[in-house]
């Protein structure tokens, strides 16, 4: 790594090593000390990474932060690492593979295309709970995993053996954010930098929106869409508006029987209490000390449902005894504290840094809560559960047999949030191990299950005698995933489905995961609290959600004897003595070896080859039809019918399901036609590698309301054209066919929920160009502009319901290449069927440079693949080291000089600057007066592209594209001449003037066999030259001639055109057949995207169209 940083520099000493690393002190003086740490943080990243004058001002602009404590400016962000889950990295592999093939398809060693930072990969997301209550359930549900997913896992095996630098953890390794807390964190890392050692923060992105649960252990790292994480991975930093940063000050310490989910949830509820949508949040005061790691890791995990990037708390011992409780080496913990130490970075419980906002949090004053029913905000008091359900519509009918009107059909203790802390395993454990001596059963209608996120959570509850105490309620280990949580939650008991499907009970579940929303846990379940692991237990042994288990008996006695809560629930010092009788650090790591090597994962075979060979039986995994470098950009202005029209807290679990797929579903028709069974078609998540599935499951959700057609069947919508009611999939397919554009509108909190990249995938299938919403979530967001949609914000009073869209009303974007930027005006009009129209102006939710600049491409696909290919073609453009491009001002339609500074300007000159940008070399124009001359230079190889009309005399030497433009040719006559139409200028005695060596003197020492041409040194020139000499016809760019004929007058051109010249682009052929390629794409794109059509528009060009495509 070539890298080393032109900022402050000192030296680190810890032991015997001696490190360099970026002096924060240095360069920020006293203000250091007053940035929140989370700033801090950035600033390291950008004093190490940046250079010149755009490092400075990043830094000045992080330093001014303090001044009002937020900022407009952009900084680069360059993490050292990425995490992804199995059905988050499934899709992104997938999406290389395809680019490896457009590479190779292209002329290209598919081999060059590797990501450039440390991938892990977890497969955590694909574990369901089939078996359950019984001893050898992790085992069952493991070889239940492998058989549906083994096709899906090849595939990233094949990945972890073909590209350079990604890990797979396998099946059983834990869940993908305990592995990084555990495994993969180091807090402080370090690296050689040409041959000297250097200490730096550990900063990483994951493609999951809960990757802020590192920041309990002081590591800044925050969830971004998959598509977002592409483009990192390939090297690319990640643009950020330097964040508001929202201070949580905690004070006091939690009372006894009060545990980390409590805090947050609490968190949760006032933080979006306040609106926070984005910002970074940073815990800070004297409470923050009374913590452990794992508590605080709790709390940070949720900071997707606080609606924040980050949960960050600083770097402290309480940090440290985490890393020795989890096996780290004593030296690289010695690393951690004496680098943060001297690096400002050491958190200070008496500090009180600069915030935009903040609130303050009395830890004495928070009791037991649980959220819900549907929402992770809605905070209850754990009393206050039935009076919730009560105030439900369609409550059922009080129950007059064994099982409640609200039966707990679904208790959970999953999800890395509650499980990464052993605190809060033992806690249930110990309510387990009380209800097990009292000889209390949970219900049979309850389905229990304890998914922890690590395998050494077994190995530390076996040595405390736990285990068997859960095994006892029925909370046996059903795998090491995310099970539950993420929906992966398996059948409903049958009682429970039978008696629901009757209409006689609302089932519910009690977990211990971070979100709750209406059938994210179970498509047939639309009411789940979150609540701490002992508190799981609980519900479960009560068996009854209406059941007040503050006032009510959990259960009863084999001898009928009441049992209450508080004599189940554990003291804080019962937890502690089981964690110190269970804990081992050796655990650890050897538990993660251990389930490393998985035979059931060893014995999968995997391919060894540079191109992924694709099966075209296969419903699996599919090559997309995107991952092209031709996608094109989605911007411009255009009329479009609104596809769907939906209202607020539209989540990314509405917009591409991660759950079963319904059996009775269109989705499982596709599938069983191809041959699968309909009865074990595993979940849509597993089929992320299939764009055809993914498609068709698109906004699949039975709570889902499409305003523009309400009594549509689930993911269908209105053609309007038609007036059909069909699959969504399908109306989209009948407007493209028609070329008709579409838009999605929606309400508040578009996106919310997961960082999955499917729901903006899903979206660029169908065709959306465009989303307008009150609000987005930040990833989705993010995701969306990955895919080259462009997320538009509506303004308040435009709601959906406001709009009041009907069909046949449509909506008129204006938001061309040109004009888009960051959160810039975006003008709207409502075509209403009637003929009205409405006009407004919306908002770009566009934050940065680069994400225009995504956009303009068409997304992170088409970027990175122009990237990889400009990267092995910069020696054949640009052999000089700048790309030299031939500029013919011959041609006024091609170029001309400004006359206010004498710089050439026009299409050409467009086209070769954004040549040049594509490629990250210099432009360097040589500019010249007639084609002629234009031409030798790049056929001599003077000049490495240039831009001429395509001729097969040219054609000897230099490599075309495809036209950009078509040019009309037209003759000009004196006013007096007998010449009226074009067939009669090709007679014996007709004197033709032309420009030498241009396109019309090639094209007409070809055709012309009576009339003698003569040649006029440049085109420009030919008018003077045929007024000069008494020509009789003058010909050439029919824009020019009309020029020179109002100029010159007495002058008139004739009818029509005698040709139509196809103006290319152009470079020597000696380059090679795959920059030629490469050169006809960029071409191709550049139409296609409306880039030519704007730079003759900008120019002011008349007699010039753009070229079909080729």
């Amino acid at each position: 790594m070539k890298n080393i940083p032109a900022a402050p520099t000192a030296t680190l000493t810890v032991g015997h090593s001696r490190y360099r690393i970026v002096d924060l002190a240095a360069c920020a003086g006293g203000a250091l000390h007053r940035l929140p740490v989370v700033l801090r943080l950035l600033l390291e990243n950008v004093l190490r990474n940046m250079r010149g004058q755009e490092k400075e001002a990043a830094v000045e602009a992080l330093v001014q932060w303090l001044e009002s404590g937020t900022s407009e400016a952009e900084i680069p962000f360059q993490p050292g690492r990425v995490l992804m889950h199995d059905t988050t990295s499934t899709p992104a592999l997938v999406d290389i593979a395809g680019m490896r093939d457009a590479l190779a398809e292209a002329g290209f060693d598919p081999a060059i295309l590797n990501p450039r930072l440390p991938v892990d990969v977890s497969i955590d997301h694909s574990l369901a709970v089939e078996a359950f209550a019984r001893g050898d359930a992790a085992e069952q549900n493991m070889r239940h995993e492998i058989r549906r997913n083994q096709e899906r896992y090849r595939f990233l095996r094949w990945a972890s053996r073909s590209l350079e630098g990604v890990r797979i953890n396998p099946p059983g390794t834990g869940i993908m954010h305990t592995i990084n807390l555990e495994q993969l964190a180091t807090v402080v890392t370090s690296q050689e930098i040409d041959g000297e050692p250097w200490a730096m923060p550990d900063m990483m992105i994951g493609t999951d929106s809960h990757t802020p649960m590192i920041n309990g252990i002081g590591v800044l790292g925050w969830g971004v869409g998959g598509l977002e994480a592409q483009s990192v991975m390939f090297g690319m930093p990640t643009m950020l508006r330097i964040p508001d940063v929202i201070g949580v000050r905690l004070t006091g310490a939690l009372r006894p029987g009060v545990l980390a989910t409590d805090l947050a949830l609490t968190v949760t509820q006032r933080l979006r209490a306040i609106g926070v949508s984005g910002e970074f949040v940073e815990f800070f005061g004297p409470g923050v000390s009374t913590l452990t790691a794992g508590e605080r890791a709790v709390v940070a995990n949720m900071a997707p449902e606080y609606g924040a990037t980050t949960g960050y708390f600083p770097v402290d011992g309480n940090t440290l005894d985490y890393l020795r409780q989890t096996g780290r080496d004593a030296a690289a913990i010695e690393l951690v504290r004496a680098y943060l130490q001297q690096a400002g970075l050491w958190f200070d419980p008496a500090a009180q840094p600069r915030y935009t906002r903040g609130i303050d949090i009395d830890l004495d004053a928070i009791g037991m809560h649980v959220a819900g029913p549907r929402r992770p905000q809605d905070l209850l008091r754990h009393t206050d559960v039935p009076a919730a359900l009560r105030k439900l519509d369609k409550a059922p009918p009080p129950s007059g047999g064994a099982m409640p009107r609200y039966p707990v059909a679904i208790a959970a203790i999953t999800s890395c949030t509650n499980t990464s802390d052993p605190g809060l395993l033992v806690a249930a454990a110990l309510v387990a191990r009380k209800a097990r001596k009292l000889g209390l059963r949970v219900p049979s209608w309850v389905k229990t299950s304890l998914g922890p996120g690590s395998p050494a959570a077994a190995a530390y509850l076996q040595r405390a005698g736990l285990l068997e105490d859960l095994s006892a309620v029925g909370f046996d280990i059903v795998g090491y995933g995310c099970t539950t949580c993420i929906g992966n939650s398996g059948p409903l008991p049958g009682v429970i489905a039978e008696a629901a499907g009757a209409g006689g009970i609302r089932p519910v579940a009690m977990l211990s995961g971070n979100r709750n929303f209406s059938g994210r846990i179970h498509p047939d379940l639309d009411l789940a609290f979150l609540m701490s692991p002992p508190l799981v237990v609980a519900y479960a042994l009560a068996g009854d959600a209406e059941r007040n288990l503050g006032t009510e008996p959990v259960g009863g006695t084999p001898d009928g004897k009441p049992v209450y809560l508080d004599e189940l629930w554990p003291s804080r010092a019962e937890i502690t003595a089981c964690l110190d009788q269970g804990l081992r650090p050796e655990d650890f790591p050897r538990e993660f070896r251990r389930a490393s090597r998985n035979p059931l994962w060893g014995a999968l075979d995997a391919p060894k080859s540079a191109l992924f060979p694709w099966d075209p039986a296969s419903t699996t995994l599919r090559r997309p039809p995107f991952a092209s470098a031709q996608a094109g950009s989605l911007l411009g202005k255009y009329a479009a019918y609104p596809l769907l029209v939906l209202g607020d807290d539209i989540t990314t679990d509405h917009i591409s399901p991660a759950s079963a797929i319904p059996p009775d579903s269109l989705v499982a028709d596709f599938l069983v036609e191809r041959g699968e069974d309909r009865h074990d078609l595993n979940v849509f998540a597993s089929r992320r590698g299939n764009w055809e599935v993914m498609l068709r499951g698109a906004f699949h959700s039975k709570t889902l309301v499409n305003l523009l057609s309400p009594e549509a069947p689930v993911a269908h919508t209105l053609h309007v054209p038609s007036g059909s009611v069909l699959p969504l999939w399908e109306a989209a397919q009948r407007y493209h066919a028609a070329g008709e554009a579409v838009v999605l509108v929606a309400g508040e909190r578009y996106g919310m929920g997961s960082s999955r990249d499917w729901a903006a995938k899903v979206q660029r299938l169908l065709g959306v160009r465009a989303v307008l919403a009150l609000s987005f979530e930040r990833i989705h967001r993010s995701n969306l502009i990955g895919m080259g949609i462009l997320p538009v914000r509506l303004p308040a009073d435009r709601s959906p319901q406001a709009l009041g869209l009907r069909p046949g009303d449509r909506i008129e974007i204006d938001a061309g290449a040109e004009s888009v930027r960051p959160r810039g005006a975006v003008a709207v009009r409502v075509l209403r069927a009637d003929g009205t129209v409405e006009e407004f102006t919306a908002r770009a939710a566009v934050e940065t440079q680069l994400e225009v600049k995504l956009l303009n491409h068409g997304g992170v696909i088409p970027t990175i693949l122009n990237q990889s290919a400009a990267a092995s073609l910069r020696q054949a453009f640009a052999p000089t080291g700048a790309m030299r491009a031939s500029i013919n001002l011959g041609n006024p339609i091609l170029a001309n000089q400004d006359p206010s500074t004498g710089e050439p300007r026009g299409v050409s000159v467009d086209l070769a600057r954004a040549l040049a940008e594509r490629l990250d070399v210099e432009l360097e124009l040589v500019v010249f007066d007639a084609a002629g001359k234009s031409v030798q230079a790049v056929a001599d190889q003077k000049a490495d592209i240039g831009f001429f009309a395509i001729d097969p005399v040219r054609g000897r030497d230099i490599a075309f594209t495809p036209a950009y433009v078509h040019i009309e040719g037209a003759y000009l006559v004196a006013e007096a001449s007998p010449l009226r139409e074009n067939g009669e200028v090709d007679r014996p005695g007709t004197r033709v003037v032309v420009g030498k060596g241009s396109a019309y003197d090639l094209y007409l020492t070809r055709e012309l066999k009576h009339a003698e041409l003569v040649r006029a040194p440049t085109s420009p020139a030919v008018v003077d030259t045929f007024l000069e000499q008494g020509m009789d016809v003058a010909a050439g760019v029919k824009q020019q001639l009309e020029a020179d004929a109002q100029r010159a007058g007495g002058l008139r051109l004739l009818p029509g055109r005698f040709m139509v010249i196809q103006q290319a682009m152009g470079l020597p052929k000696a380059r090679g057949e795959t920059a030629a390629r490469f050169l006809s794409a960029f071409v191709e794109e550049m139409k296609a995207s409306g880039f030519v059509a704007d730079a003759l528009e900008r120019h002011g060009i008349q007699g010039a169209s753009v070229a079909p495509a080729a």
